[in-house]
């Protein structure tokens, strides 16, 4: 039922309450532990337990800068944290960078989907083999065209959101992906 009660709630009143009371931070914590644990597990290809323990400590930066969040229309609240989790995925991969890394996601077919119809690939292919091969090559893209890739198809951000996170402009952003969809 309190789950309920919150859930109505919008980011920035969960932000006002969390700052009143740290219990409530929980709510935001529920809000966006699904989002952000695919987010991690599609940018950076490590095992389950790794991921969650990256997520740890992202939702503690969040609620560490939870302060530092303005509680104005300059940036949505989302984008804010997908930025802190960026950030630091960004800086876990840097620290393991020389370690191999392979995708352990799950299928996800609208995204996949959204990447076949985006590229032009032809529709006659077969989805599994197609599947593996997309997979593979965003592996193997280097980490700028592979984040745009995730936060436009798997996390279906916009441009705007996804220049909030990334800090690029909106025109580097189409760029990215346009470049990112030629080496598809």
């Amino acid at each position: 039922m309190l789950k309920k009660k919150f859930s109505k709630f919008c980011d920035t009143d969960l932000v006002k309450l969390s700052l009143e009371d740290q219990n409530n931070f929980r709510h935001i914590i529920n809000r966006y532990e699904n989002k952000l644990r695919n987010y991690v597990f599609r940018l950076t290809n490590i095992s389950n337990e790794d991921s969650e323990d990256l997520l740890q400590e992202i939702f503690l930066k969040i609620y560490i800068n939870l302060n530092e969040f303005k509680l104005n229309d300059e940036i949505k609240f989302s984008s804010w944290i997908y930025r802190i989790a960026h950030n630091h995925v960004i800086s876990n991969f840097r620290k393991l960078k020389a370690r191999p890394q392979v995708y352990h996601g799950e299928t996800n077919d609208i995204a996949l989907k959204n990447i076949i119809n985006n590229t032009n690939i032809i529709n006659e292919i077969d989805t599994k083999l197609l599947r593996i091969n997309i997979y593979k090559v965003i592996n193997n893209l280097p980490l700028k065209y592979k984040e745009v890739l995730v936060l436009k198809f798997f996390e279906e951000k916009s441009y705007e959101e996804m220049s909030d996170i990334l800090k690029k402009p909106p025109g580097t952003i189409a760029t990215l992906i346009n470049r990112a969809k030629k080496i598809l």
